[in-house]
């Protein structure tokens, strides 16, 4: 199978995944529609991150497909597989940890760009770009990532991600480290981005105000299966699975609530 711009940049068919005996994802069936911000919701161990780290290619699946403009990311050689997954950027929960402290933000950058000659210099004009977008300054470049922030950190995780111009942004639990003020900056800054670059969103999170602020659709995973999915607003309103209810029930203030 090609892939088509047509084809949604993201879907996922019958995708089963086992650790060991365990399976941690059943027969999940799950599409992002182009230029859609999707949040997939769930309590911790639902699955939630297993099917963003499937989907970049960290697990493999032991059955099912993971689509990508219409073509399977597992079906491809190496080569295929390597230019598809640079559509799909992943935004980790720590960004500490995934970004290396013995290189610059320019370099880090620079590295996303061009892996084999990771030289800012010759990537300038597009790294100020992107610390822009992400409403950080040149200086930055010439950083390391102690020297930042945790919200700051998590700029820079999305300013790498972005910087190579991908078709599907894949964010895990971003928000949940960071106190309620930053997070509310980082909120902010990705409902910006919804409306000035062209990529997708699959937003991992257990906070379903949070998605509820920033997603036009909601998936509801509940041990490994997806039990539930529609229009945000819909799903909030009016939940047909016990699961969802429950998980409604559980956040503060409860119905009607909304995050201002």
């Amino acid at each position: 199978m090609t892939a088509t711009l047509e084809a949604p940049p993201l879907e996922t068919r019958g995708l089963h995944v086992s650790f060991g005996r365990a399976a941690v994802l059943r027969d999940v069936n799950l599409v992002v529609p182009a230029r859609t911000a999707v949040g997939l919701v769930g309590e911790s161990g639902s699955g939630k991150s297993t099917l963003g780290k499937t989907v970049v290619g960290i697990n493999k699946p032991r059955a099912g497909q993971v689509l990508v403009h219409g073509e399977d990311v597992f079906a491809v050689g190496r080569r295929r597989r390597a230019a598809m997954r640079r559509q799909v950027q992943y935004i980790p929960q720590d960004p500490f940890s995934s970004l290396s402290p013995r290189r610059t933000v320019g370099q880090t950058l620079a590295e996303a760009l061009d892996p084999l000659r990771a030289r800012p210099a010759d990537h300038e004009e597009a790294i100020v770009g992107a610390l822009d977008q992400v409403r950080l300054d040149p200086g930055a470049m010439a950083k390391y990532p102690h020297q930042f922030s945790g919200g700051q950190r998590q700029r820079i995780a999305i300013a790498r991600a972005l910087i190579v111009g991908p078709q599907l942004v894949i964010a895990d639990e971003i928000t949940s480290a960071l106190d309620v003020s930053v997070q509310a900056e980082i909120l902010k800054l990705l409902r910006t981005l919804e409306e000035t670059i062209e990529a997708s969103m699959l937003f991992i999170s257990h906070n379903l105000a949070v998605v509820q602020a920033l997603c036009e659709h909601v998936v509801v995973m509940y041990q490994g299966v997806i039990v539930e999915q529609g229009r945000v607003d819909d799903v909030y309103r009016n939940p047909q699975h016990d699961y969802t209810r429950r998980l409604l029930a559980s956040v503060p203030g409860s119905k009607g609530f909304r995050l201002d």
